[in-house]
C-alpha cells in the first residue's frame, strides 16, 4: 500500500485539557495515567510497611497521629500493604502502564484496539483505588484478614475489628479492579492479534510484547474467578448466604449470624454448609497466575534490555517465547501449593508439588538464556541495564527458595514463618519493582524526550539492591529459626528474643531503602523538565518505538504504517554498516 494511502489515517490530537489529559483515548496518555497511579500507590504501600517495621522493633512506641499501634491495627497495616502493592503496583505499572504505552508502538499499531474501553479500564482502576483507601476512614477501619482475605473471618461482619464496612469496601474495590483488568486484558489480546504492522509476525515481536500478551491471557482467565469469589463473599456477608461459612461456626461464644441476624421475613438465620476452603481454591486459582501477571512483564523488559545493552541477539528467542507460554499455562496448575496447610489429601499435595517443580523449568530456561545473552557481549552498564541485571539476580535469589516450599513436608513447618515472606518478596515483589525501574530508565527518553540523570540512577540502583537483600535475605534465616509471620510484636515469646537484633537490622535497612526511593522520584520529575534532551534512539536499539519522535505523536507513526523486515534483536550482524539493524531497515541491510 502506498504511503499516500496510509496518510489519510493520520488524525490530530485532541486539544482540550479534559480530552487530552483526563478522559484521554490515547493509549500513551492512559499508560502514563496508570504509571502515576502506581507511583502514588507504591508510596502508600511503602509507608504502611514503614509503620509495620517501626512497630516490630519498637512495639511500645507512640507515633505522631497514630499513637500506639495495637495488634489489630498492625494486621490492618499488613492487609492493606499487601493488597495495595500486589494489585495497584505490581499488576498496574508493568502491564497496564508500560504495556499500554508501548505495546501498540512496538507492533506498529496506531492505538489499542478499543480506545474507549481502555479509558474505562483506567478510570475503573482509579475508582477501585479510591474505594480501597476509603476503607481506612470508615467506622471499624480497614480489614485485617490479610491480602488473601481468608474466610470465614472475612465472611462474617461480626467477627471482630475491621470486619465491618471496611471489609465490604475491600471486596468491592477488588471486584472493580477485576472488572478493569478484564477490560484491559481483552484490549491487549485483540491489539496483539489484529493490529500488527505488515511484516510483524508473531515471531518478530519483541519479547516485551509476548510477555504483555501472555499476561493479558492470564488476566482474562484469572480475574474472572476472583470477581466471582468476591461477589459470593459479599453475598455471604450481607445477604445471609453460606458459600464460605460452615454450619455451627462459633464466634465469640455465639453461633454466626449475618448482620442483624434476621432474614427479610424477620426470622433469625444461621449459616449452614459453606466451605472456607472454597474461598481458598477460588482465591489461589487467581492468586498464583497473579504472581506471573506481576513478574512476566518484568521478564520481557529484562530480555529486551539485556540484549540491547549487551549488543547481542537474545540467546534462544524461540525458547524464550515458549518458556513464557509454558509459564502462563503451568501457572494455572499449581494453585494448590498455597494450600498444603489446609489438610488436603497427600495425593493432591504430591500432584501440586510435581507441577510446582515443573514450572521451575521454563523459569530456568529464561535465566540461562539471559546469562547466555550477556556472555561475551560488549555490555554497556547504563542504569536500565543495571536494573535488568538486578532483576535477574533477585528473580534467581527468590526463586531458589521456591523448591523448598514446593515440598509439602518442608512447606508445613515453614509456611507460617518469615521464610515465605522472604521468598515471595524477593521473587514477586522487589524483582517486579526492579523490572518497573528498568523500564522507567529505559523508556523515559521516549516518553518525555529527555534523559534521566545517570549518577542519581546509579546511586538509586546500588542502594536499592543492597537494601533489598539486607531486608529480605535475613527473613529466610528467621523462618528457619521458627519466627512466625503476622505477629504484631515479639516481646511475649522468649525463643524469639535472640532474633530481635536481626529484625532491627532489617528495619534499618528498610528505612534506608525507602529513603533512597526519593532519589528516584526527584530524578524522575526533575528530568522531565531539566533532563538532557534525548536523541530519537539514545540506546541504539532496534524495535519500532525508537523509529518515532520522542515523545511519540498522537497516532504513533503519523498515519504511515511501518513495514517490518527484521527480527527484534538483530545486533552485531556480520557485514552490516552498524552494530544494530532496526526492524524497519530495508531487507537488504542484513542480507549477509
Amino acid at each position: 500500500m502506498s504511503e499516500q494511502a496510509h496518510a489519510v489515517h493520520a488524525h490530530a490530537a485532541p486539544t482540550g485539557f479534559i480530552r487530552k489529559y483526563i478522559f484521554s483515548l490515547d493509549h500513551k496518555m492512559i499508560g502514563l495515567q496508570y504509571y502515576f497511579l502506581a507511583l502514588v500507590a507504591v508510596f502508600v504501600g511503602m509507608f504502611l510497611s514503614l509503620l509495620m517495621r517501626i512497630h516490630l522493633v519498637w512495639p511500645e512506641a507512640s507515633l505522631p497521629w497514630f499513637g500506639h499501634i495495637k495488634p489489630e491495627q498492625y494486621l490492618t497495616l499488613l492487609t492493606m500493604h499487601g493488597t495495595i502493592m500486589v494489585f495497584f503496583v505490581l499488576t498496574t505499572a508493568p502491564q497496564s502502564g508500560f504495556g499500554n504505552y508501548f505495546l501498540p508502538i512496538q507492533i506498529g499499531a496506531p492505538d489499542m484496539a478499543f480506545p474507549t474501553l481502555n479509558m474505562l479500564s483506567f478510570w475503573t482502576t482509579f475508582v477501585s483505588f479510591m474505594v480501597m483507601l476509603a476503607a481506612f476512614f470508615v467506622e471499624g477501619g480497614a480489614p485485617l484478614s490479610g491480602w488473601t482475605n481468608y474466610a470465614p473471618l472475612s465472611a462474617i461482619p461480626s467477627a471482630g475489628p475491621g470486619q465491618g464496612l471496611g471489609e465490604d469496601l475491600w471486596i468491592i474495590s477488588i471486584a472493580l479492579f477485576s472488572v478493569a483488568s478484564l477490560m484491559g486484558a481483552l484490549n491487549f489480546i485483540t491489539t496483539t492479534l489484529d493490529l500488527r504492522a505488515r511484516g510483524m509476525s508473531l515471531f518478530r515481536m519483541p519479547l516485551t510484547c509476548w510477555a504483555w500478551f501472555v499476561t493479558a491471557m492470564l488476566g482474562l482467565l484469572a480475574f474472572g474467578v476472583l470477581l466471582a469469589g468476591g461477589i459470593l463473599l459479599l453475598l455471604d456477608r450481607n445477604l445471609g448466604t453460606s458459600f464460605f461459612v460452615p454450619g455451627g461456626l462459633n464466634i465469640n461464644g455465639n453461633l454466626s449470624f449475618p448482620p442483624g441476624g434476621l432474614n427479610p421475613g424477620g426470622h433469625p438465620i444461621t449459616h449452614t454448609g459453606g466451605s472456607p476452603l472454597l474461598w481458598q481454591h477460588l482465591f489461589w486459582f487467581f492468586g498464583h497466575p497473579e504472581v506471573y501477571i506481576a513478574i512476566l512483564p518484568g521478564m520481557g523488559v529484562a530480555s529486551q534490555l539485556l540484549s540491547t545493552f549487551s549488543r547481542k541477539p537474545i540467546f534462544g528467542y524461540k525458547a524464550m517465547v515458549y518458556a513464557i507460554l509454558a509459564i502462563g499455562i503451568l501457572g494455572f496448575l499449581v494453585w494448590g501449593h498455597h494450600m498444603f496447610m489446609s489438610g488436603m489429601s497427600p495425593y493432591s499435595a504430591f500432584a501440586f508439588s510435581v507441577m510446582t517443580m515443573a514450572i521451575g523449568v521454563p523459569s530456568a530456561i529464561k535465566t540461562f538464556n539471559w546469562l547466555g545473552t550477556i556472555w561475551g557481549g560488549r555490555v554497556r552498564f547504563h542504569t536500565p541495564m543495571l536494573f535488568a541485571i538486578g532483576f535477574v539476580s533477585l528473580f534467581v535469589s527468590g526463586g531458589l527458595s521456591g523448591p523448598f516450599l514446593a515440598q509439602p513436608v518442608l512447606d508445613i513447618p515453614l509456611h507460617d514463618t518469615y521464610f515465605v515472606v522472604g521468598h515471595f518478596h524477593l521473587i514477586m515483589g522487589v524483582a517486579a519493582i526492579f523490572g518497573i525501574f528498568a523500564a522507567t530508565y529505559y523508556w523515559f527518553p521516549k516518553m518525555f524526550g529527555r534523559m534521566m540523570n545517570e549518577t542519581l540512577g546509579r546511586i538509586h540502583f546500588f542502594v536499592t539492591l543492597l537494601g533489598t537483600y539486607a531486608v529480605f535475605m535475613p527473613m529466610h534465616y528467621l523462618g528457619m529459626a521458627g519466627h512466625p509471620r503476622r505477629y504484631s510484636q515479639l516481646t511475649e515469646l522468649n525463643f524469639l528474643q535472640p532474633l530481635m537484633p536481626l529484625q532491627k537490622f532489617m528495619s534499618i535497612a528498610a528505612f534506608i531503602t525507602i529513603a533512597v526511593q526519593f532519589v528516584f522520584v526527584i530524578n524522575l520529575f526533575w528530568s522531565m523538565k531539566k533532563g538532557k534532551k534525548a536523541e530519537i534512539n539514545p540506546w541504539e536499539a532496534t524495535t519500532l518505538e525508537w523509529t518515532v519522535p520522542s515523545p511519540p505523536p498522537h497516532d504513533n507513526f503519523g498515519g504511515v504504517t511501518p513495514v517490518v523486515n527484521h527480527g527484534p534483536y538483530e545486533y552485531s550482524v556480520p557485514g552490516a554498516a552498524k552494530d544494530y539493524t532496526m526492524q524497519t531497515d530495508p531487507a537488504t541491510v542484513a542480507a549477509h
